[in-house]
């Protein structure tokens, strides 16, 4: 597959604090590459090197094949960026918005069909203040698109967003990459990683933990899990259990994340038929990015 962003030891200091710590991956043409990772990871440091905002400590960055910091008239011309909060004012309107980024290249862009694309006909006359912030993410990606660009750098697209609103998102989104864009996007959200993204690299306290596609850093590491409600079982039954890794209960509600979903029900069934103990709301779950990303906070913690 063709790279399109090559990031080699990537790294960047802020005074004496190194935000971003010796980052390497590659972002293939045509794919939605995630990176994910808890508020203050360095997703939003990442990104603003990559699109030639910020200049990198250490390392050497390529995209498309040009250095950001370096190159930035050219690189503008190729990528889109849709920022976590883009200055509009207030008072404009969504059409002067859009005649105003368009009036900022040299070709013409594809205005009117973003318009349709992403339904915006019937906001074209209300203030950017005055839309809901569904409409204000739909205003903003269109902005970042109109030059039909070869990468689309989004930051958190999805942030604040009602759960109708996010997934009316991804939709949008995965039509721009159908329609030839490669796609970037940061994101703190799973369950957008796991629905959206072909690859994605989780990064904590600046480094990269973990590079892969969603199934497959589900398949290499996320703990399944075990949930049900019960008054007479404890803590330290269940973590005794073999192959048991972690043991939660959250608002009444056992989980238990275990190596071997079958073993550790049939442990726990046999001794609640032995004790008499009931036992209610019994599920088998399929480990989450959720759960993974709790599993490397763990292991941070104890190192």
């Amino acid at each position: 597959m063709k790279s399109v962003i090559t990031v080699t030891n990537l790294s960047k200091n802020f005074g004496g604090t190194r935000a971003v710590k010796n980052l390497s991956f590659d972002v293939y043409k045509g794919e939605i590459f995630g990176i994910i990772g808890p508020n203050g990871a360095g997703k939003t440091t990442t990104l603003e090197i990559l699109e030639g905002i910020s200049d990198p400590s250490e390392g050497a960055v390529e995209v498309l094949g040009l250095v950001p910091n370096k190159q930035l008239r050219e690189l503008n011309k190729r990528i889109g960026v849709q920022f976590q909060a883009t200055s509009i004012q207030k008072k404009m309107k969504v059409k002067e918005a859009l005649d105003l980024f368009s009036s900022f290249y040299d070709n013409a862009t594809q205005k009117d069909y973003f318009i349709e694309l992403l339904g915006l006909s019937e906001k074209l006359n209300v203030k950017f203040d005055d839309l809901s912030g569904g409409w204000k993410q739909r205003v903003t990606l269109a902005l970042a698109t109109l030059h039909e660009p070869e990468i689309l750098f989004l930051d958190e697209p999805s942030m604040g967003l009602d759960p109708s609103a996010r997934r009316e998102m991804w939709s949008l989104i995965r039509l721009l990459r159908d329609r030839g864009s490669t796609i970037v996007v940061t994101t703190h959200y799973m369950e957008e990683a796991e629905q959206l993204c072909d690859r994605v690299a989780m990064i904590y306290g600046g480094q990269l933990k973990a590079l892969n596609s969603p199934r497959e850093l589900l398949n290499e590491g996320a703990a399944d899990s075990l949930t049900f409600i019960s008054e007479e079982l404890g803590h330290e039954y269940l973590s005794s259990l073999p192959g048991v890794e972690r043991v939660e209960k959250i608002q009444g509600e056992f989980k238990v994340y275990c190596d071997n979903q079958q073993t550790t029900a049939f442990h726990i069934f046999s001794y609640c038929q032995e004790k008499g103990i009931p036992l209610s709301s019994f599920r088998f779950e399929k480990g989450s990015l959720d759960d993974l990303f709790v599993q490397y906070l763990e292991k941070e913690k104890i190192g």
